[in-house]
């Protein structure tokens, strides 16, 4: 063969091409289970967040288990339905109505008592926010929160992931007098007017902080039965 023509040519660019191809593919197979694993491991640690509790990647696993005692799924009447919690992918059932979406529920035992930790996505300014909040055995008042994004403004609306941030939410009730009220994230010096709870916004990340807003009415919302549920037992 004319190495100097052009089918020469075209032929070690496919070759090449092919070989580099089956190399990338199969380093892909390779390390996806260990991909798969740190998503895993990754999602653990943001739930056990949601009600105060770090855990190192070495231990993760063990503290999940340790405070996780159930997990299922229901519907927006509280009503369980087949399948498993932690596989249900939020960002897609977010898209549906209501009443048609898959709602995780993870159970959790820490100081003495039993709460119920709540997946929640929403839009931030610059791509997918998203948390978990986790709720005390009384059916209404949030015990913890977590909240994480993928691009928000560094010192700006990426400020939703620190712990001050979400500190804020300590104690604040999702049910009032019978009546789920979302909480509130308004600027400083501002208060919502029809009695619903409400925390500070993050001061420069005003879209951030409505998107927040947004994702704790649009999700949590849909489980107020489930909750009313646990205040009747």
């Amino acid at each position: 063969m004319n190495k100097q023509g052009n089918t020469y040519t075209l032929f070690y660019m496919a070759l090449l091409i092919l070989v580099v191809g089956v190399i990338l593919a199969w380093v892909s197979l390779t390390l996806k289970p260990a991909q798969n694993d740190n998503i895993s491991i990754d999602k653990m640690q943001q739930i056990l967040k949601s009600v105060h509790v770090t855990a190192e990647k070495e231990n993760t696993i063990d503290m999940y288990n340790q405070y996780i005692t159930d997990s299922y799924i229901i519907d927006i009447n509280g009503e369980k339905k087949e399948g498993k919690a932690f596989d249900v992918n939020v960002a897609a059932e977010i898209k549906k109505a209501p009443e048609e979406r898959l709602l995780p529920v993870f159970e959790c035992q820490i100081d003495n008592s039993k709460k119920y930790i709540l997946p929640i996505y929403g839009a931030g300014l610059w791509g997918p926010i998203w948390g978990y909040v986790s709720i005390a055995d009384d059916g209404k008042t949030v015990y913890g929160a977590y909240f994480s994004h993928q691009g928000e403004t560094p010192g700006l609306g990426a400020e939703i992931a620190t712990d001050h941030f979400s500190k804020q939410f300590d104690g604040k009730e999702l049910i009032k007098d019978g009546e789920f009220k979302s909480i509130s994230v308004l600027k400083q010096g501002q208060k919502p007017t029809n009695g619903e709870d409400y925390v500070d916004a993050i001061s420069g990340g005003t879209i951030t902080s409505k998107g927040v807003q947004s994702m704790l009415s649009s999700c949590l919302s849909c489980y107020q039965n489930f909750l009313s549920k646990i205040q009747e037992n």
